[in-house]
């Protein structure tokens, strides 16, 4: 898709969501839902150990991707090198990635990596780690990003297609790598591919709240499911 785009990504001057969420860049349309090009989800990390997965990307992560393409194909980068900055530089950007490297080493998870934090995984440790959405270009609902409901994913035709076409071909590539959801929307789909064989419950960390500081419980749901987050690494790392 990169090589679709790339030149309306070389164009742009400015990053605003009028400059990037419109015509040229939209990939499907209908009265509610549009979705989007973004350039941050089109490489597979097969070397991975750890797999952090999310819904859909937001628009802070689209408009960090399209900057960082933007400045690449300025500077005339490889395109595969380009493509690794942008997931590099725009998962989980901001707030969220600060919560989701607390409550990973607060699980401990950095000590089954032999490393001294979590946050090396976006960092030097980074070719252990792939990340993605399962939808992986952004979704916006009568103009808000999507949250994984309303409709489901699993609900939407359009929506199941997507899943089925970019995430269900990553998990073939990754079928030992241990999988972190971000929130109840992406978890109930994993339970859906638990039930169909394509994945293990036991390389799932189910119950781990969404890192997301617009998420009110977070810190209530991650004290009530702590144990058992703990047990499941536990097991996975044996």
């Amino acid at each position: 898709m990169f090589n679709k785009y790339y030149a309306e990504i070389k164009k742009l001057n400015n990053f605003t969501k009028e400059d990037i969420l419109n015509k040229k860049f939209e990939l499907f349309s209908d009265n509610n839902m549009k979705i989007y090009y973004a350039p941050h989800n089109e490489i597979i990390n097969t070397n991975a150990k750890i797999f952090i997965v999310g819904i859909t990307p937001g628009w802070t992560q689209t408009s960090i991707a399209y900057k960082t393409a933007h400045d690449g194909l300025i500077k005339s980068l490889d395109f595969e090198k380009i493509k690794k900055e942008c997931k590099k530089n725009s998962r989980f950007a901001g707030s969220m990635r600060k919560n989701l490297i607390e409550m990973l080493d607060e699980l401990k998870l950095n000590r089954k990596l032999h490393i001294d934090s979590c946050l090396e995984l976006f960092e030097e440790k980074a070719e252990i780690l792939h990340t993605t959405s399962m939808i992986p270009y952004p979704v916006f609902i009568k103009g808000k990003n999507y949250t994984g409901f309303g409709p489901k994913i699993l609900d939407n035709e359009i929506l199941k297609s997507y899943l089925e076409k970019y995430f269900y071909k990553e998990m073939k590539e990754l079928p030992n790598v241990f999988i972190i959801p971000l929130g109840k929307a992406v978890e109930e789909v994993l339970e859906f591919m638990i039930n169909k064989n394509l994945i293990r419950k036991e390389q799932c960390l189910l119950g781990f709240p969404h890192p997301s500081g617009a998420n009110g419980h977070r810190k209530k749901q991650f004290e009530e499911n702590k144990k058992n987050l703990l047990n499941i690494i536990d097991e996975y790392f044996k």
